[in-house]
């Protein structure tokens, strides 16, 4: 039996990257055994609907490249359907008018010191179909102003089990009889997403471990139908880096780094900041599983081959953004250069202008080893277009102006052996060991010039790629520095 997976957001603000992990880790579920991955979106709040929250959990969905093959299905259409799904539990008496007003309501927590619960002891005392006469509901329901529960047996012990957790078990007694339709007619979260699961043949319902305390009337409500039930995950909490709770948009503000992974409104997302989708999909995926082939990195397809959901850990794991550069540097490094040139415009023009397609892919080769993220194509391959604005101060000053002026100085005697930087390091060793100068402050002199610092790709082949009119450029300029 193939897999149905669905990831069914709430547009009542951006998509989180926790929202986005509950993505991913549907996604894998469903294609794991070539099965479908389907996108819902669960619009039946109006009032809390945040305008642009749907297009940009779409525009997340699209950069990240979880493909959905069904969707997005919305549920604000799908009203028919959920009256006739609530009339089934009507004529069951699985379900019921209640007419309580919000101060009814408000007056029966405050005797109970907030810990009224409408269940099958307290709704004897309220204001429902079980309490007034059939002329009375049919009367305050054509009025309107009313909700519908749903009916929790009594005293039973609803017993759950989720895949991540295993088995758990909950009294009735404890779980309120839930509103499942509203006074507008919508239906609430726990009854929509129940009824769209069957309705949709979902095998698989993969989301955060906040819904676990609502298993058991999501269960009640599979049994009021008949109906067979899902798979439930409930993955664990992305927590903050430090300190207790899950990770927030203030905690990542704090932290300088992303929540989002496009841009909302001001707040720039993983992509902005110059992160690449394999990037963070593979590092959303380690935060709650790890393979067991024991790798770091993985594409979209081998995170497809390796998931296994019994892998799944309980507990929630830190966010650590210097792990997420880490796996983003992984996948950079892996990349064709002429990938990295086109996902990086401004490098990509920088060079242009300058090299041929072949010496620009030859740059981004010897750079791809530097990168973290891609705002430093750009900062590397700038070596290779224009010479240093500035130097490292405290080198010049460790090496000595003499010294540097010694050595840039035979360079210059040496101008014939710049176009062969293999020959020019051999005949700097020796001028070294003449000089008593140490082979390492030759290097850290060149590189000054070259680059400005004291790191950076390969030397030779920099001055190699530059050629020899440039390098003598840059070393007079240097000279002329000090």
């Amino acid at each position: 039996m193939k897999e149905r997976a669905r990831f069914a957001p709430s547009p009542t603000g951006p998509l989180h990257i926790g929202g986005v992990r509950t993505a991913l880790f549907n996604y894998l579920i469903a294609k794991k055994n070539g099965g479908e991955f389907i996108l819902r979106i669960e619009d039946t709040d109006s009032k809390r609907t945040v305008v642009g929250a749907e297009d940009h959990i779409k525009d997340s969905l699209k950069w990240l490249g979880l493909k959905f093959d069904e969707g997005p299905i919305k549920q604000s259409s799908r009203k028919s359907l959920y009256k006739k799904r609530v009339e089934e539990l009507l004529k069951k008496g699985l379900a019921y008018y209640a007419f309580d007003s919000s101060t009814e309501l408000e007056d029966a927590r405050k005797e109970s010191n907030g810990e009224f619960k409408y269940n099958y002891e307290t709704r004897k005392n309220m204001i429902n179909s079980f309490t007034v006469s059939e002329e009375e509901v049919k009367s305050r329901v054509d009025r309107g102003g009313y909700v519908i529960r749903m009916v929790i047996p009594e005293k039973e012990t609803i017993t759950v089990n989720d895949e991540i957790r295993g088995s758990l078990s909950f009294s009735s007694n404890e779980i309120e009889d839930k509103v499942i339709m509203k006074s507008d007619g919508m239906p609430t979260y726990h009854f929509a997403n129940v009824v769209d699961d069957h309705d949709m043949k979902i095998t698989s319902v993969v989301r955060g471990e906040e819904w676990l305390s609502s298993l058991p009337s999501h269960l009640t409500l599979y049994n009021h139908f008949g109906w067979s039930p899902p798979k439930f995950y409930h993955l664990p909490l992305i927590l903050k880096s430090t300190g207790q709770g899950k990770l927030s948009k203030r905690d990542a503000e704090e932290q300088g780094h992303p929540v989002f992974a496009v841009q909302w409104e001001e707040s720039k997302g993983f992509k902005e900041s110059g992160y690449t989708p394999e990037g963070i999909l593979n590092y959303l995926a380690l935060l709650g599983w790890k393979g067991k082939d024991e790798n770091e990195k993985y594409s979209l397809d081998e995170l497809v081959n390796s998931f296994d959901s019994k892998d799944i850990n309980k507990s929630g794991a830190r966010f650590d953004i210097k792990k997420a550069v880490w796996i983003n540097h992984l996948h950079l490094r892996d990349f064709s250069s002429k990938k990295i040139l086109s996902l990086s415009e401004q490098a990509n023009l920088l060079l242009e202008k300058k090299y041929s397609n072949d010496i620009c892919e030859q740059i981004v080769d010897l750079i791809k080893e530097r990168l973290n993220t891609l705002f430093d194509v750009e900062k590397e391959v700038f070596v290779f277009v224009s010479q240093p604005k500035n130097y490292d101060q405290d080198a010049i000053d460790k090496i000595t102006r003499n010294t540097i002026y010694n050595i840039l100085n035979f360079c210059k005697l040496k101008e014939e052996l710049i176009s062969e930087p293999l020959l020019l390091k051999e005949s700097l060793m020796a001028f070294g060991s003449e000089n008593q100068i140490s082979f390492g402050n030759i290097m850290k002199t060149l590189r000054l010039c070259i680059v400005g610092g004291l790191s950076g790709p390969d030397l030779f082949k920099i001055i190699d790629i530059i050629g020899p009119e440039e390098t003598l450029h840059r070393i007079e300029s240097l000279i002329n520095k000090i």
